[in-house]
């Protein structure tokens, strides 16, 4: 017997539950970033590794990117994000854009990642930016919107927390503490990395890097600081806004987050899950102001944040926040067959109620109603309707619900408005519940 073709490796199969699920945190997050204006877009899939080379790093390209040459020998890369893409975006039209810009998408994306829990090769992301904006407080927009987010789908400030640290503040103290501008970008990387590595082994790096004992000191010394962000008006501003936002139970100073990627240039934030032993990140970002030039537009300010939905949906699952989709059918109406020679007429009675603007199922052949029924509570159809020879004789319809049980016959000109009035009344008393 021929062995079952296995899906490739990090990637997922969306059966229509896990479907659901997507199509769900879509919607919210379209809720979430429409509600404070911003606009859907999208880029391709594909790209050449021009656009990473430049500001995403040698990490991520090299060791995280799928890259293969195309027929004409150019490297081309599966996107591994989208933020140069977006600046490639703009800096195309950028004489033609009103700012500033406030664009949202959610796509896929790849990694070669080592596949495990909440984490694979092949993800949806949410990524949502604002451009020509240099100020704090469009940064502690991008930020409201994150907390938005998380009451929309009720995670709680107990649940959650979003992290925020200046990288010009960072750039201002390793500078006091005497490290060359040349060695500040690994410095820093060096300081993203101190939650993932042993206390040994992150301060053996450090002297790697040729940093000095005392220097070392003041690194650990800024990194246990979280009244830093006082010296700085821009972080000073940044949490007077968020304030203003209404979402600052969400939000606290962190030294310690400098974010990776190469192409930040100010504030930088990250969301952190805040439940149990495991500090899962959640959604990372900040500001780049340097981006649309490297891709060769004119310089223009611009912050934004990316948000993957596998840690997402994991920690959503946890706390029992997800939706249940398990029975979900998206037609609540099932028009039973009585009998074979009822088929044809079963089939227009179902498109009858389908032009009134309702979502109605067929059930495709004569089989006992015992069958239909049972297929209809699995299925999680609420409504089931009945055409047999008694009800076309007087013009009627039965209609059983399977919630509470009811079953009655109304007139077949009045069947669809009956239906979706009992669809609208249990609708109410969820909403209640």
């Amino acid at each position: 017997m021929k062995s079952l073709i296995q899906p490739v490796k990090g990637t997922r199969d969306f059966y229509p539950e896990e479907m659901a699920v997507r199509t769900w945190l879509y919607e919210i997050i379209r809720k979430v970033s429409e509600s404070f204006g911003y606009r859907e877009y999208e880029g391709p899939y594909l790209e050449s590794i021009e656009l990473y080379s430049a500001k995403s790093g040698d990490e991520l390209l090299k060791e995280q990117s799928f890259i293969f040459p195309d027929r004409g020998g150019n490297l081309i890369a599966l996107r591994p994000e989208l933020t140069p893409t977006l600046a490639r975006m703009v800096a195309q039209k950028q004489r033609q854009l009103a700012y500033p810009v406030r664009w949202w998408s959610f796509g896929p994306f790849w990694r070669y990642e080592r596949p495990q829990k909440g984490r694979g090769r092949e993800f949806f992301q949410w990524n949502i930016d604002l451009f020509g904006i240099a100020s704090p407080e469009a940064d502690a927009e991008m930020v409201a919107i994150a907390a938005s987010l998380f009451r929309e789908v009720g995670l709680t400030p107990e649940h959650v927390k979003i992290l925020v640290n200046s990288r010009r503040l960072v750039e201002t103290k390793l500078a006091a503490m005497g490290i060359p501008a040349q060695l500040r970008a690994e410095v820093s990387r060096w300081i993203d990395r101190r939650a993932k590595m042993a206390p040994p082994a992150w301060e053996a790096q450090a002297s790697s890097l040729g940093l000095t004992e005392e220097q070392i000191s003041g690194a650990k010394d800024f990194l246990q600081n979280y009244e830093n962000w006082k010296e700085s008006d821009e972080l000073t501003r940044f949490f007077a806004a968020i304030e203003a936002f209404g979402c600052q139970d969400y939000v606290n100073f962190d030294p310690n987050i400098v974010r990776g990627l190469d192409y930040y240039t100010g504030i930088v934030f990250e969301a952190v899950e805040s439940v149990g032993d495991i500090r899962r990140s959640i959604l990372g970002g900040g500001r780049y102001d340097n981006l649309l030039a490297d891709v060769g537009g004119q310089p223009l300010p611009g912050v934004g944040f990316a948000m993957g939905d596998m840690v997402f949906t994991l920690i959503l699952e946890k706390l029992d926040l997800l939706p249940d989709f398990t029975s979900a059918s998206p037609a609540s109406i099932l028009v039973t067959v009585f009998e074979a020679s009822l088929l044809h007429a079963s089939f227009a009675l179902a498109t009858e109620l389908r032009r009134s603007g309702l979502n109605v199922i067929n059930y495709p052949e004569a089989s006992k109603l015992s069958r239909q029924i049972k297929f209809a509570d699995r299925a999680g159809v609420r409504i089931v309707v009945f055409l047999g020879p008694d009800e076309i004789k007087e013009n009627l319809l039965t209609i059983k619900d399977l919630r509470t049980g009811d079953q009655f016959s109304v007139s077949r000109d009045k069947a669809s408005e009956a239906i979706r009035l009992r669809l609208m009344s249990f609708s109410s008393a969820a909403n209640r519940v």
